[in-house]
This record gives structure tokens, C-alpha cells and sequence, in this order.
């Protein structure tokens, strides 16, 4: 049995990296082809929506992503994606050690919330050693610990027609603020176990390179997905009115939006 879940991961790692590598990996003569009438982009989204369906059904909803021990942590966990969001507004927040960092929590829920990092830190915990797997090849293990985005939810109380959890983040992917990185999940894996608003990183609070004040870990995913420098949390039926509609930044640009491993 343990060999069969070893070769279904790799299997849809495999599937993932190549599906998404396909979409965005730095090839111009691809980029054409992205636009959001065009039938190659068309048919990857289905295949991601067939990929998202097959995953789940292998998985189910509350299977675990493997978890290790510290003798496995043998380097420090290296950072994805921009290492110091170019934010004026969370520069700000930096100076002060975060002390007046709010975590925003809005959308279809009962109870809108804004809570402080300490709050946060106050809340539900669970500590794991997992593993960080990056569509461009590497991964790392490291320990995160964070609240648990179930709990939370359980304080918020989500609406019946809540499909959604998009993750607002203070990291601009183009020059002069625009395109704030966003990223987002669906409700099985905003209750998942393992689904962390990590402040944590190998027992000390989370670098700034890592995604501090806090980040997202939702370890049945690839690395694209925790998206750092997390300062909004909103609950929605659908992403039409978000960006570029698809659930998240790379999804905008091509990148499949279940990245399941």
C-alpha cells in the first residue's frame, strides 16, 4: 500500500508540474496561445478541471500529505516566488514588527473579522514537517506552524453558498503595486487538517522571505499555491469578479488552478 501511494504522488506531481510547465514554462512561442478565447487555453482548463476531479477521487477529501520527521529537515526551507513585496503599505506594517498588521476576514461569511497577529497566534494550532513542492523542480522540508484555517472558519461561520476562500496578499507582481498576488482554494481544503495560516517557520517566527506575517499551507498542493504575505481573507460563490476570473495570479496567466500533488 505504501508503495502505491508513493507512485500516485509522483504520478500526479508529474501530471501537475507538466500540465502547468506546459502553460507558462517561459516559452514566447506559447504565450499566444493563452488568451482566453483561444481553444489550446480551453482545453487545458479542461484537463485541469479532469485533474481536479481525478485527485479528489484518489485522494478523498481528508487524506494527509506525507509528514516527516526533524531528522529530515537537512537545509533551510528556500523561498518561492518575491522574497520582499515592493508594498509601501506593508513596509509600513514592517517597520512596526507587524504590531499593526490586521487579518481581514470578509465575503459570504456571518461574522466579518479583523484580527491582530497575536489573536491569530492565539488561536487553534498545529504544528508539521512537510514537504514544499515547486512546479520548477525543487522542494524542501521544513516545520511550519500556524493556525488552522478550519478553525477560523468555524468563528466566521462560512455561508451556505460559500465555495470559495481567496487569500488577498501584499506582494505586487508588476511594477507600481498592480497586480496584487491572490490565490485560492475550495472548501474541502480550507477544512483540511493540514490547511495552516502559518506564522512559524523551523520553530522561529516566519521571515520576511518565507511570506511573513503569515502565509498559507495547503500541503496537498504545489508550491504556487501558499501564497504569502497573506493580509485579506474573502469567501466567495465564484471568481468572476476578481481579477482575471480563474482563482488566482498564475491561474490568470495559464497555470492550472488545483495544482494537486
Amino acid at each position: 500500500m505504501s508503495g502505491f501511494a508513493i507512485s500516485r504522488r509522483r504520478f500526479l506531481t508529474g501530471a501537475s508540474v507538466g500540465t502547468a510547465s506546459l502553460a507558462l514554462g517561459g516559452c514566447d512561442a506559447f504565450d499566444s496561445y493563452l488568451s482566453s478565447d483561444s481553444k489550446v487555453r480551453q482545453t487545458l482548463e479542461r484537463a485541469n478541471d479532469l485533474s481536479y476531479r481525478v485527485q479528489r477521487l484518489l485522494q478523498g477529501r481528508d487524506a494527509l500529505a506525507q509528514e516527516f520527521s526533524a531528522a529530515d529537515i537537512r537545509q533551510p526551507q528556500r523561498p518561492n516566488g518575491i522574497t520582499s513585496p515592493d508594498d509601501e503599505a506593508y513596509n509600513a506594517l514592517l517597520t512596526n514588527g507587524f504590531a499593526d498588521w490586521r487579518l481581514e476576514v470578509s465575503g459570504l461569511v456571518q461574522r466579518p473579522l479583523s484580527l491582530s497577529l497575536t489573536q491569530l497566534q492565539s488561536m487553534p494550532s498545529r504544528t508539521q514537517i512537510t514537504r514544499h513542492d515547486c512546479v520548477e523542480g525543487w522542494s524542501a522540508i521544513a516545520q511550519w506552524q500556524g493556525a488552522r484555517l478550519s478553525a477560523l472558519l468555524d468563528v466566521v461561520k462560512p455561508a451556505a453558498t460559500a465555495k470559495y476562500v481567496v487569500f488577498h496578499c501584499a506582494d505586487p507582481m508588476e511594477e507600481g503595486g498592480q497586480s496584487p498576488y491572490y490565490e485560492s482554494i475550495d472548501m474541502d481544503d480550507a477544512y483540511h487538517e493540514q490547511t495552516l495560516l502559518a506564522y512559524a517557520l523551523n520553530g522561529q517566527p516566519l521571515p520576511i522571505a518565507n511570506g511573513a506575517p503569515i502565509r498559507l499551507r495547503v500541503e496537498r498542493q504545489l508550491g504556487y499555491k501558499h501564497a504569502k504575505y497573506v493580509m485579506r481573507l474573502e469567501l466567495v460563490e465564484s471568481f468572476a469578479h476578481i481579477a482575471g476570473g480563474k482563482g488566482g495570479y498564475w491561474e490568470d496567466q495559464g497555470y492550472q488552478w488545483y495544482a494537486g500533488i
